[in-house]
């Protein structure tokens, strides 16, 4: 779940550059959105994302053949445990990623798990499309050898549409350009015939990986420790101070003592929680006494 937003996004635009509405979002409209996926995934929406809530959301109103976001919002709140909340998250949460996106991260982690005995677990709290805990499971098939079989990756995210896309395993070839020629020969299946210009994931990368959705804001989460490490990178952005703090010491008892837990470039956690110190560029570890 990694919430950049691409700049594609900012709404239906008519000549003269005005937005051209034909729903009808108010005031009210947009601050109880706002309150709603706070309260449902602890993500702060910004003033100024009320175009992106606009062209996100209107798909879902067309859907029902609504007009007005107050009516939208009304269904919602009288269905709590409506499928419609999942669909209503999906959209307002945008999936940014790429293969070994922050480069720097991955040969720490293949150190790091070089020098551990019997299985090695990861978690990708923010799996999106599913490039990342795919490219953490390159590193661990690669460090590991022959004894990959000992590694797995546990890959969560929160917009079950996108997690459907990281199991299906497809990628364009642009999306896969940047890896180097023996780690696509090796990873990848390419498509041909019809499936030309595409890459499949190969099936014993693949079964490296276990997707499953997970909300990091949930009261109990469905996943076990212990970890070698944590990947949650570009998300706590989006999160208040508090709601931070709270899934860093949730993270914690989760990791192995010495522990590896990866940030993104744009995060930092020293001020957040003394449950880990910094080790190195966006990369924190957990003390062996927590």
């Amino acid at each position: 779940m990694t919430r950049d937003l691409p700049a594609t996004e900012t709404g239906a635009w008519a000549s003269g550059g005005q937005l051209d509405r034909d729903l009808e979002l108010t005031d009210s409209d947009f601050t109880r959105i706002r309150q709603l996926i706070y309260q449902r995934a602890g993500i702060v929406l910004a003033e100024h994302k009320r175009e992106m809530v606009y062209s996100r959301l209107a798909k879902r109103l067309r859907h029902h053949g609504l007009r007005r976001f107050s009516d939208y919002l009304a269904r919602l709140e009288r269905q709590p445990e409506a499928k419609e909340w999942e669909a209503f998250t999906n959209a307002l949460t945008t999936n940014l990623t790429a293969f070994f996106r922050e480069a720097h991260h991955f040969p720490l982690l293949a150190e790091h798990i070089r020098e551990r005995h019997g299985p090695v677990r990861v978690w990708s709290a923010a799996a999106s499309t599913g490039e990342e805990p795919y490219s953490i499971a390159m590193t661990l098939s690669e460090a590991l050898g022959d004894r990959r079989g000992d590694g797995a990756v546990v890959a969560t995210d929160i917009d079950t549409d996108a997690l459907a896309k990281a199991r299906a395993g497809i990628y364009s070839m642009e999306q896969i350009h940047k890896l180097d020629e023996a780690r696509t020969r090796r990873f990848f299946q390419r498509g041909r015939g019809r499936h030309e210009g595409l890459a499949r994931v190969r099936p014993e990368l693949k079964a490296m990986v276990d997707f499953q959705p997970l909300n990091l804001l949930a009261p109990a989460w469905s996943i076990k420790g212990p970890f070698d490490a944590i990947f949650c990178r570009n998300v706590m952005i989006y999160f208040d101070k508090t709601t931070q703090a709270r899934i860093l010491e949730r993270f914690a008892p989760l990791l192995k003592p010495d522990g590896l837990l990866f940030a993104g470039h744009s995060e930092n956690f020293s001020y957040t929680t003394d449950a880990f110190r910094l080790r190195g560029q966006t990369v924190y570890v957990r003390p062996p006494h927590r």
